[in-house]
């Protein structure tokens, strides 16, 4: 049983391999399900989508100002305007009024803007000539029936949205969000109000809303203690969603149960990655339900849901993979670091008055358990498994983990 537990230790695996490993065994969720629009923002379509209709569906005034024949204004100026009367219908020599978006009327094929245009009694004088088609939003300009729009994989997007309304699509059809059982465990844990030796459960908590931010519908169960039956029950319990995640219990201690139990019921694939914080990270497959074993120092189970679980969310969801954006920022003084193992070392972003160039200030490469370090941050600096240490002075990217999906 200790061979489990302590193995992986002994050699850590490399933060990309072991989250390659992991990728081989997630696969993409297929069940689908039609939604309405409101409903559908921030979901993967699992259907291309194509026009209903053409937008604009009628020919538009794109201005405010008369509509007109287009010939009747050739060679107006200013000293030499052409004169038309108003009236409700073009013809030739007329000119009717019309707003932004107000249909063309029928007989016209060009509008002259308002600021071109003077009231004269009932004549309008035009001081500037106009081609066909000018100021004239014509039948599908913006989209045409028809027309495919996205593929399957779009995620939409609240503009997304709005132009799927335009042209009369009411409904989508997308794949159901993946399904994520999120386990806390520890004996020590409470969820308020701790006495001395005791502590409050923050790791579920914080794992749960991330598997919902990153596009995963989590299931945010009771605390469980460090006892073999229950912590095995807990698992078996929740082997009908797409992905199980515990948080603690996953180090080499005498309470540290997750490995031996998880290996237990299936085998543990990966237990000790080469990153700092999140070494007692790992994983196991469970009944072809991957099981992501996750630290219980707060600061290592977050570095550790975003180097694994975050990417395990998208290949399930069919989201292609991507990086969270980053700034690039002056050190102001080194980071230390082990080599062979990629460091996260948190930093503060400030910009001085009159300097717009940020400075990268790190808080902390050290302190898994010290949660307000990661809190407070602005983001981290990510030192290579190769490098001993960035210097001072060296531009930096901050990569701003909880800026995107």
């Amino acid at each position: 049983m200790n061979d489990v537990r302590t193995s992986g230790f002994k050699r850590l695996t490399r933060l990309e391999t072991a989250r390659e490993r992991l990728l081989d065994r997630v696969q993409p969720v297929e069940r689908v399900e039609s939604t309405g629009l409101v409903a559908a923002d921030g979901r993967t379509l699992a259907e291309s989508v194509v026009a209903e209709r053409d937008v604009p569906h009628y020919p538009r005034a794109a201005m405010d100002g008369f509509a007109v024949h287009a010939a009747d204004t050739f060679g107006a100026s200013r000293r030499s305007p052409a004169v038309l009367r108003e009236g409700e219908t073009p013809s030739s020599g007329a000119a009717t009024r019309v707003h932004t978006g107000s249909e063309l009327p029928d007989g016209a094929d060009a509008v002259v803007m308002i600021e071109h245009a003077e009231i004269v009694g009932e004549e309008i004088e035009v001081s500037e000539s106009v081609a066909a088609g000018e100021n004239v939003a014509p039948v599908g300009e913006d989209v045409r029936a028809d027309r495919e729009l996205y593929e399957p994989g779009h995620r939409l997007r609240p503009s997304d949205l709005g132009l799927l309304k335009s042209v009369g699509v009411d409904e989508v059809s997308v794949y159901e969000p993946p399904t994520v059982g999120v386990v806390p465990t520890g004996e020590e844990l409470v969820q308020r109000d701790p006495e001395p030796g005791e502590v409050v459960e923050t790791n579920g908590l914080t794992t749960s809303r991330y598997v919902e931010r990153w596009g995963g519908r989590a299931t945010y169960r009771e605390i469980v203690t460090d006892d073999r039956a229950a912590l095995r029950a807990a698992i078996e319990r929740d082997l009908t969603k797409d992905l199980v995640v515990t948080t603690g219990g996953s180090s080499v201690g005498e309470r540290d149960l997750l490995p031996e139990v998880v290996d237990d019921l299936g085998e543990v694939l990966v237990h000790g990655i080469g990153c700092k914080p999140g070494h007692p990270a790992g994983f196991g497959v469970v009944a072809d339900t991957p099981v992501l074993m996750l630290p219980g120092y707060p600061v290592a189970c977050i570095v550790s849901a975003v180097q694994l679980l975050r990417p395990a969310l998208r290949r399930a969801g069919h989201r292609p993979q991507c990086n969270p954006p980053t700034t690039d920022a002056r050190l102001d003084r080194k980071i230390p670091s082990e080599p062979g193992v990629r460091t996260y070392a948190r930093i503060e972003l400030r910009v001085d008055d009159g300097n717009n160039e940020p400075t990268a200030i790190p808080t902390r490469t050290s302190g898994a358990g010290v949660l307000s370090s990661v809190a407070l941050a602005d983001g981290w600096v990510v030192v290579p498994e190769e490098r001993e240490g960035i210097p001072v002075d060296e531009t930096v990217a901050v990569e701003r983990w909880e800026a995107g999906p």
